[in-house]
């Protein structure tokens, strides 16, 4: 049978709307302007945005100068990624602990700001090796992180996504460069980012908004809709980014989205009608 929606009155009833970005409110630098409208209408009416990303390969900083390029004129407190999650672990849970990181400079270079003792990968032993999406990846860096989680690292990665959806198509994620590195060590990381707890319980202390009150919007099924589905938030899926149709009608019940759209837009004409005032 195919997927329909309930009734969507239960969307517009929250204090809270999460935003995965890649593949939900842009494609690489490709804009979806009905985004823009959309959450500015949100704003308007006084419910709260905030912007969440697995993409760890950039900074918070980062994402606030693209999204103000884009349009979205992000306010402060309003983005994190799953690499602050990732941070926010190490320092409540393994404090003064030692770090081999595979990841961008970028996102290495905010551990080190973080206080995190990091690694150059070249030490006899680590603490915690941890893979990220790194575009800059080398073999010589998965080498090192191998060989570390061989001599009986802690195995942590900052996010499951396998393949990161950009305006020329997919590329490698850091689910599929955690894979490589299972493969040859045998050892399966503890993820963070969407869908795992440690995200929707930093999302809560940052906001103060309980569960029940938030709604999160995004492509992906394992990790966006995962989050919702596990956690008591209202997960709604657009199809303009990895997922299809066909995937959500061979989903189990447990992993369908609470509501599927084919992008934003829809969403906002059933929030907030037709913006042509047709």
């Amino acid at each position: 049978m195919a997927f329909r929606n309930p009734d969507p009155s239960v969307i517009s009833e929250k204090d809270l709307y999460i935003f995965d970005m890649d593949g939900t409110i842009y494609l690489g630098y490709n804009v979806f302007p009905f985004a823009i409208r959309f959450i500015n209408h949100l704003r308007e009416s006084g419910r709260r945005v905030l912007f969440f990303t697995n993409n760890a390969s950039h900074t918070t900083e980062f994402y606030m100068k693209k999204l103000d390029r884009l349009g979205f004129s992000p306010r402060e407190g309003e983005i994190m990624t799953s690499g602050d999650v990732t941070i926010e672990f190490l320092r409540r849970h393994r404090a003064g602990k030692s770090v081999y990181l595979v990841g961008t400079d970028e996102l290495v270079e905010s551990f080190r700001e973080a206080g995190i003792n990091m690694l150059t990968g070249e030490e006899e032993r680590a603490d915690i090796v941890i893979t990220s999406f790194d575009t800059s990846m080398t073999y010589h860096k998965m080498d090192c992180a191998c060989r570390l989680i061989r001599g009986g690292a802690e195995y942590l990665s900052t996010h499951p996504d396998f393949n990161c959806p950009t305006e020329t198509g997919f590329i490698p994620d850091s689910g599929a460069i955690a894979a490589f590195v299972t493969a040859s060590t045998g050892k399966v990381p503890t993820y963070f980012g969407k869908p795992y707890r440690e995200t929707v319980e930093m999302i809560g202390e940052a906001t103060g908004v309980p569960l029940g009150r938030m709604c999160i919007f995004g492509d992906r099924l394992y990790t966006d809709i995962a989050l919702g589905k596990k956690h008591g938030v209202t997960a709604v899926l657009v199809y303009s980014g990895e997922t299809t149709r066909e995937d959500v009608e061979k989903a189990s019940p447990a992993e369908k989205p609470d509501f599927a759209f084919p992008s934003l837009d829809d969403v906002d004409r059933v929030m907030f009608g037709d913006p042509s005032g047709k």
